[in-house]
């Protein structure tokens, strides 16, 4: 088995590959400043990792997992980013005071703000975000440092008349709060229905529903690469479609 991931370090985003469970580890890329500055959290989401840092909001490209770059110019400016969720998109942005960042990443090299929620001053010092869902609904979990944990609704068949999309837009609304005993500094992040894998392609779990194994890496790869390079395609036709009888005539 090999396992990649990226851990924020106190000054640089580091790359670590482990072979045959954690016998052999390797650091096989660093990044640090000027590109990152302090950073504190990442999520990846296929071919792109958002890390927080002190400047904001900024993307990797993943593509290669083992050697990953910085994406020129992708920056969100978010005064004390503490950490990251990716869902769909949209990232979560735990931001202290300013509560909750929500950014489009719709197109990941142009990460765009899309809205800031601190419900009026309730989320007070927000150091991390976890997203689930219930039914036709949306959630965020929310440690909010000395306000404790607290529940924020994303959206809901009554506050978003879009809610069967891929990826609704976030209508945000705190719902609960539960009092800790400290502050509350990061949450665990649920566990993945059905057939879940992870950065590098190896399933997690089979969890609700039975049938065929995911897509591992490989396999994954060969959907968007060729010969190693990035495969893509043109929204723009090179010509005018084919009608049925002009395709007959060409054969």
């Amino acid at each position: 088995m090999a396992l990649r991931g990226l851990f924020p370090a106190r000054t640089t985003m580091q790359v670590v590959w482990a072979c045959g469970i954690m016998r052999r580890v390797s650091l096989t890329a660093r990044i640090g400043a000027p590109e990152l500055r302090g950073p504190t959290g990442i999520a990846v989401q296929f071919r792109y990792g958002f890390v927080t840092d002190k400047d904001g909001l900024k993307v990797l490209d993943t593509t290669d997992l083992a050697t990953p770059r910085i994406v020129p110019g992708a920056l969100v400016a978010i005064a004390d980013a503490r950490n990251v969720t990716a869902s769909r998109t949209y990232a979560y942005v735990s931001a202290g005071k300013q509560g909750m960042v929500i950014v489009d990443v719709t197109r990941p090299e142009h990460p765009a703000l899309e809205q800031s929620f601190n419900a009026g001053g309730e989320l007070e010092d927000t150091n991390d975000i976890k997203i689930g869902m219930i039914s036709a609904s949306q959630f965020a979990l929310v440690a909010d440092g000395r306000g404790g944990l607290k529940v924020v609704q994303l959206f809901s068949p009554q506050t978003q008349p879009n809610f069967y999309g891929f990826s609704p837009r976030p209508v945000p609304k705190l719902i609960a709060r539960f009092k800790t005993k400290g502050r509350a500094l990061a949450l665990s992040r649920g566990v993945d229905r059905d057939r879940a894998v992870d950065e590098s392609g190896n399933q997690l779990s089979v969890f609700g529903r039975r049938g065929s194994r995911p897509f591992n890496l490989e396999e994954l790869q060969r959907m968007y690469l060729r010969n190693g390079q990035l495969y893509t395609v043109s929204d723009a036709p090179p010509g005018p479609p084919y009608s049925g009888s002009s395709a007959a005539a060409g054969r």
